[in-house]
């Protein structure tokens, strides 16, 4: 009885609930910003991605949202178009890369700027960018989510030492 409420209740709120949402992902090439919304739409994790020339959508339903991901590409040519695909959303991931992902459910009101926490040799030039992300007035009101990736390797840094770092 309990189950057939509680479905009753999901198709109602369904009916008058719904939310179009769009998310940014930015961050330097290789940071693991395909990947991410590759598990986000699919749940499968994959080794062997290709590099993204561009920018590439995907739209993904989770429940009564429908999220519009932009994977924006990482290589310097790109970055000019970052600011761009940033405006007007309700989020922007700059991205690190976590191999946990429980947090992909979590992060519906800014825009992510994705970092690899493995490559010491990179942070730097994350950092700048992110700044210079974080300096655009036409930015300002979209909150950041900093994403920390690929910290299942050994070299990665911890979560304090990537916060300095950025």
């Amino acid at each position: 009885m309990n189950g057939l409420i509680q479905s009753l209740l999901e198709w109602l709120r369904s009916l008058f609930w719904k939310e179009e949402m769009e998310l940014t992902l930015v961050g330097l090439q290789n940071s693991g910003k395909t990947t991410l919304v590759n598990v986000i739409a699919s749940g499968q994790f994959t080794e062997d991605m290709i590099p993204t020339v561009g920018f590439n959508m995907r739209k993904v339903n989770k429940g009564n949202v429908t999220m519009k991901l932009w994977d924006i590409g990482g290589q310097p040519r790109f970055r000019s178009m970052w600011e761009r695909y940033c405006r007007g959303v309700n989020a922007i991931m700059q991205a690190f890369f976590f191999t946990s992902y429980t947090l992909i459910l979590t992060f519906f009101s800014f825009y992510s700027f994705v970092v690899d926490s493995a490559d010491h040799q990179k942070l730097e030039q994350a950092r700048a960018e992110l700044w210079t992300l974080l300096e655009k007035p036409q930015l300002s009101s979209i909150p950041v989510l900093v994403l920390g990736n690929k910290n299942d390797l050994e070299q990665s840094l911890t979560v304090d030492e990537l916060i300095d770092a950025m």
